[in-house]
């Protein structure tokens, strides 16, 4: 007995599927393309969570946390622009990893020059203020960021009051013999620059008393320096009637 012969499908059945077929291209194909939608930055857990997560390895769990933190702006299928992110969720997360880890400069470098380098003054004063509330914990170790928070102020939010008290804060605790002339005499400019001769020539002088500076060249430096001020101050007092 043969095996009865397949028959074709029906020509409507045939057009009916393709039919189908088409409807269901063109339906795809008008829909708008989906869309990856950036998730928020959770707040920071509570720093005693952490620190019984850390398994007694702090500083590990701190490295992780900064780098959990510091690839948010990049989610899968989305690039966050800093300026979108929750500032004071930032800080709150760089505060814990920088309990972890005393020790660790990354969430101050990060504060400085990633995060204080965003076109919103509010969030860069966020990230300065923050820089500036954790230096006193360490002065000698952590005042470059401190130094450059003093920079940011000055030169792109143009707020040399608070550059000025960022200096002094170099001035009067990063003491240590590692710290550079350039950054106890930081003031001094910001002084200058804010026309305040007699302030300039104040901490000039303080710094010279203050037996902190042993280097020949940077004496010489501060006395040229105190020299000028004086002939600036005499150049003006002849310009007058």
């Amino acid at each position: 007995m043969q095996p009865s012969a397949i028959r074709p499908a029906p020509r409507s059945v045939l057009l009916a599927v393709l039919l189908a077929l088409m409807v269901q291209i063109g339906w795809q194909a008008s829909r708008p393309p989906a869309r990856a939608r950036a998730q928020d930055l959770p707040p920071a857990p509570a720093l005693a969570t952490l620190r019984l997560a850390a398994l007694g390895d702090p500083v590990a769990l701190s490295k992780a946390a900064m780098l959990y933190v510091q690839g948010y702006d990049d989610q899968a299928g989305i690039s966050i622009a800093w300026r979108d992110l929750d500032y004071s969720k930032v800080a709150a997360w760089l505060q814990r990893v920088l309990d972890l880890d005393p020790r660790g400069q990354y969430p101050l470098l990060a504060a400085s020059e990633v995060y204080g380098a965003v076109t919103d003054p509010a969030r860069a004063r966020r990230m300065l203020d923050f820089v500036y509330a954790n230096y006193l914990e360490d002065p000698d170790r952590r005042w470059p960021w401190l130094a450059h928070a003093a920079l940011v102020a000055r030169h792109r939010l143009h707020d040399l009051p608070l550059a000025r008290r960022y200096a002094e804060a170099i001035r009067l605790h990063a003491t240590g013999p590692g710290v550079p002339a350039w950054a106890r005499e930081l003031e001094i400019f910001i002084a200058e620059d804010m026309n305040e001769r007699d302030a300039a020539r104040a901490l000039i002088g303080g710094l010279l008393r203050s037996g902190q500076i042993t280097d020949p060249h940077e004496l010489q430096f501060l006395s040229d320096r105190l020299d000028r001020l004086d002939r600036s101050d005499r150049s003006d007092r002849l310009k007058q009637p």
